[in-house]
């Protein structure tokens, strides 16, 4: 004979209510109850004693010894009727709903009627486990998810069929747009759902939709879906051309930005230039002019032009003005004051070329060379210029005398051979 029993939990995590099998316990029986559940004791059809996690002892009035002889009046059933029902506390998640044949009045599309359906998911959770008991369970032995959605199948198909196309109409929301809303249907059905299940003992902690059935089959809705494809494509295209003018033209600013600092530098350089070395720019083109004239090997003319274009350009108080204004006066006009004057043979006095500086002395436009005229060879000419060259940058002040004597002793040597 067992004396004492042991009553515990045996059912699943996606149980709410699990009876346990065995009723009339005897007297002192050890009832088991696990974290995150409750027991609630029956004694003679009413709920007495609710349970929380730990080991109780129930007090059945079922004595093993006696109860042959108490149950005799009643067939050999006990008059001290008990039972134990244990409720899962545990939030259930993933419990999957979905409806149909929700009617959608589109307001951008004439308010044409389309069938649309919905499905998602819930958790829920037992908040009233005498509540829950009392209204729902009665005499049943489980109460698990199914048992739960074929409970709440008509309160959330009701709430949603009235609520969801009422709520997308007053935002104006096409078939075509209804995911953006998502969010704003699940919590405004979340909280009318919630008031209808608190009154069984239930909790809805979570309310979902995922997704929106459209009406794939429907030819309005096809004729739409083309026409919107249609105009998102020209929108895309009209976007994609405004992005391509403006980077066209953030490229020529870029450019053009470009081409004017690239202008601000050379004017930085040639200022650097002047300030550093003190020049005007008239003396530096003077500086170009003479490395001309020093190179010149040409006729008598092109020295008389470009003497003339250095006068011309170094002005009176220039470095070169008086050197190279002795050079065109010379060259180009005649000794007024000197007696043999200007005659109407046309031939200017000896004296107007011996006046110019031997640096720069004219060659005649015979075309005879350097060694006819003057007896000597093609290196003492190139030699003669280098040494004239010298000896203009050293009286134009270009070189020290320093610079200039160690400048000379370099072209001897080359002459000597070393």
């Amino acid at each position: 004979m067992q004396i004492v029993d042991l009553i515990k939990y045996e059912g699943d995590n996606s149980t709410f209510i699990w009876k346990y099998p065995g009723e009339d316990f005897n007297t002192l029986s050890q009832l088991i109850v696990h974290e995150s559940q409750e027991a609630l004791f029956f004694m003679n059809g009413q709920a007495l004693d609710l349970f929380g996690p730990g080991r109780h002892t129930l007090h059945t009035k079922n004595i093993p010894l006696l109860n042959k002889i108490i149950n005799i009046p009643t067939g050999g059933e006990s008059p001290f009727h008990c039972e134990v029902y244990f409720i899962n506390k545990t939030e259930q998640m993933a419990i999957n709903w979905g409806i149909g044949d929700v009617n959608f009045l589109d307001p951008t599309h004439n308010n044409y009627a389309f069938k649309i359906g919905a499905s998602g998911e819930m958790s829920l959770r037992v908040s009233d486990s005498r509540k829950l008991i009392a209204k729902l369970v009665g005499t049943e032995t489980v109460l698990n998810q199914g048992t739960i959605k074929k409970f709440f199948k008509a309160p959330i198909t009701t709430h949603i069929k009235t609520m969801l196309p009422g709520i997308l109409r007053e935002k104006g929301v096409s078939i075509f747009e209804v995911e953006t809303c998502l969010s704003e249907l699940s919590d405004v059905l979340k909280i009318r759902l919630s008031e209808e299940m608190y009154d069984y003992g239930i909790a809805l902690e979570k309310f979902w939709i995922n997704t929106i059935l459209k009406p794939e089959d429907d030819n309005y809705y096809i004729k739409f879906n083309q026409q919107r494809g249609e105009r998102i494509t020209l929108a895309n295209q009209g976007e994609l051309d405004i992005q391509r003018a403006d980077y066209d033209r953030k490229v020529g600013i870029i450019s053009h930005a470009g081409i004017v600092e690239q202008q601000k530098m050379d004017i930085d350089v040639k200022g650097y230039e002047q300030q550093t070395l003190g020049y005007t720019y008239g003396q530096m083109r003077g500086f170009d002019v003479m490395e001309k004239i020093a190179q010149n090997e040409g006729s008598g003319s092109d020295l008389r032009n470009a003497a003339m274009g250095v006068s011309m350009g170094f002005g009176v108080g220039g470095v070169f003005s008086d050197a190279i204004r002795n050079i065109s006066e010379n060259t180009m006009m005649p000794n007024l004051t000197d007696p043999v004057s200007h005659t109407n043979t046309g031939v200017y006095p000896k004296n107007a070329v011996a006046n110019i500086p031997e640096m720069i002395s004219l060659k005649e436009e015979t075309g005879e060379s350097a060694k006819d005229k003057t007896g000597y060879s093609d290196d003492m000419v190139s030699f003669r210029k280098k040494v004239d060259k010298l000896v203009m940058l050293r009286d134009t002040g270009l070189l020290t005398e320093q610079e200039f004597s160690e400048q000379k002793t370099i072209l001897i040597n080359e002459i000597r051979g070393e």
